[in-house]
């Protein structure tokens, strides 16, 4: 009976050993974001990971980390980690790659689109080109453009219908950039993790907050927390998944080509989901009881000229050169 197990016990190991070589296991990969699993950010991330599973035949699987998990929490950190290989892929938005490749400020200064067609000129084209060699520079190769979206203010105070309204206000803020335009404003700003912030606006930490409507307001639920919200349409932040140039280049041309491919499709989609979800989301956040201010053009005005010198002051940091080339972009578009 001994022989006999202990042949079965061979026998088993034999096949394993033979069968291994020929299997389809998947190698899987780490990828970070830095909102919750009900946003449009990790649906991008899951429609990725299900469409690099379809163009590699199951060979690549991807695991997906929200909430910044893998950097402690440090929404900032993610670049630093994908730069440096320690982290395989990441879908972050541009404000948040700032302090590693200042020049992605360059999206968000304040009032630089008016719409999505200004949008879509500087994420395709020769100005999308730049940034990706930009961001190759810091060994992150940047696959494709998604959306976070339009940043729009919202508080506990009172409504916000001119540039007075904003004086004294606690900020919450994601970068450097929204320290200087919320000082330019007579706000009071604090900068803060994501995923501090809801507890913060809770507990009256600080009075308010701005962020895309469809990618954050609405599944980070904070219409739960802050009852005025004005469409100012400030500053625009895009997403985009990146890879570590690490693994990047340990691939061969046709795995980076499906790779690539795969990330297209996945933020074209994601992108479409938070523009369908921001079109509906004035009328599900009044539904919610949000008090609801839309500027007209003039009030628009008033905010932009109140902030110009923080845009005057991150187009120097930026570089000139860079921001008249989205500037030139928008304006051909136009």
């Amino acid at each position: 009976m001994k022989v006999t197990k202990l042949g079965t016990v061979l026998l088993t190991a034999l096949v394993t050993a033979f069968a291994l070589p020929g299997t389809a296991s998947a190698t899987t990969y780490r990828l970070s974001h830095n909102t919750s699993d009900t946003t449009t950010w990790h649906k991008g991330a899951q429609k990725f990971n299900e469409l690099l599973k379809e163009k590699t035949d199951g060979k690549f699987d991807i695991r997906i980390f929200p909430n910044a998990t893998l950097s402690g929490g440090d929404q900032m950190k993610q670049a630093t980690m994908v730069s440096q290989g320690a982290l395989d892929f990441l879908i972050t938005s541009a404000i948040n790659v700032t302090p590693l490749v200042p020049e992605m400020a360059v999206f968000s200064l304040p009032y630089l689109y008016a719409d999505y067609k200004d949008v879509d000129a500087t994420t395709s084209g020769p100005t999308s080109d730049k940034m990706a060699e930009i961001l190759a520079k810091k060994d992150i190769v940047m696959l494709a453009w998604g959306e976070n979206g339009f940043r729009e203010v919202t508080n506990n105070v009172h409504p916000i219908k001119t540039p007075a309204d904003m004086k004294g206000l606690k900020m919450r803020v994601a970068g450097p950039m929204y320290i200087d335009v919320m000082n330019a404003l007579g706000a009071n700003p604090q900068q803060m993790q994501w995923t501090e912030t809801f507890s913060a606006l809770q507990q009256g930490v600080v009075d308010g907050q701005e962020n895309p409507i469809g990618a954050v307001i609405i599944p980070q639920r904070v219409y739960e927390v802050q009852k005025y919200l004005t469409t100012w349409h400030y500053s625009y932040d895009p997403v985009f998944v990146g890879v570590s140039n690490k693994l990047w280049s340990s691939w061969d041309a046709d795995t980076q080509a499906k790779v690539r491919a795969a990330a297209v499709e996945a933020m074209d989609y994601q992108k479409k989901l938070t523009r369908d979800d921001t079109a509906k989301g004035v009328q599900f956040l009044r539904d919610k009881g949000m008090e609801i201010y839309e500027p007209n053009a003039g009030e628009l005005q008033a905010f932009r000229d109140a902030t110009k010198p923080a845009f005057d002051t991150w187009a120097q940091k930026v570089g000139p050169d860079l921001v008249k080339s989205f500037q030139d972009a928008i304006k051909k578009a136009q």
